[in-house]
């Protein structure tokens, strides 16, 4: 009961500590206290605030710095040459897992072209992973609305039409989220190891939560969104990119703080 309470409250806080939400309900607030002669400071102070938080999370340098540590937490897997042996630590893995990040339910997409943009880039990691590991089996995760495809079936036919076999693929349709992804997964492998795909700025989260489940994972990120080629001059401009940067930073932030809370008061990761 506490945990689902505790979940329920995390998507709750998580969605108005996003950098949008969060400026706009600080510049609302701000502009009510402006009718207010007694709190016109705090008005223009809030107001300001939220300018000036918005400027900064939605430049390209400013977002990029945000999420670029998490990033390069763990390097990515090489270049992998057809006829040589992939690195021995990726070579030992049973299993290429790809953690879940949304979809469209467009039946007259193909699969590849319903998936996120996350998605498309942590499935076709997966699929070049797997295509030097012709003995691993692909796990794919994530739940669906009622009466609609899965995330996790819809991963799965994607990597069929890049030619991944349908008897290599599991699928887990009923993980909520990266906590529980890392115990299905555990149910699944025992002690082999995998190769866990995720999305590169969400790799630390949940490379430490597949370890407190006792999956002995291997990080293989992937989908970069703050790749460092050396500063330019464009960096100091502003665009949408920028605050998607600055959401997902933000994001990750705020799960491995919650994760952290909920260890400290004795919930199980």
């Amino acid at each position: 009961m506490l945990g689902s309470i505790l979940f329920a409250l995390k998507k709750l806080v998580s969605f108005w500590l996003m950098p949008v939400p969060l400026c706009l309900a600080m510049a609302a607030v701000g502009w009510w206290f402006l009718g207010f002669p007694r709190f016109l400071r705090l008005g223009r102070a809030l107001v300001g605030a939220s300018v000036l938080l918005l400027l900064l999370l939605g430049n390209q340098l400013g977002s990029s710095l945000l999420l670029r540590p998490l990033e390069n937490r763990y390097p990515s897997i090489p270049e992998l040459h057809a006829g040589e042996a992939p690195p021995a630590a990726l070579a030992a893995c049973r299993y290429v897992v790809v953690l879940g990040s949304g979809h469209a339910d467009a039946p007259r997409l193909a699969a590849l072209e319903k998936l996120s943009t996350q998605a498309l880039g942590r499935i076709t990691e997966a699929v070049r992973l797997l295509r030097a590991l012709p003995a691993a089996r692909l796990i794919v995760s994530g739940p669906g609305e009622p009466g609609r495809p899965t995330h996790a079936a819809v991963l799965a036919a994607a990597a069929e039409s890049l030619g991944v076999e349908s008897n290599r693929i599991l699928l887990i349709t009923d993980a909520r989220d990266t906590r529980e992804e890392s115990l299905a997964v555990r149910s699944i492998v025992g002690t082999a190891p995998v190769a866990l795909v995720t999305s590169a700025w969400h790799m630390p989260r949940a490379q430490a939560l597949f370890l407190g489940a006792g999956v002995n994972s291997l990080p293989c990120p992937a989908d970069y969104m703050a790749k460092d080629s050396g500063f330019h001059w464009g960096e100091l401009s502003w665009d949408i990119d920028s605050l998607q940067r600055s959401t997902w930073a933000v994001h990750e932030g705020l799960g491995i703080l919650f994760n952290r809370l909920k260890s400290g008061i004795g919930i199980a990761r």
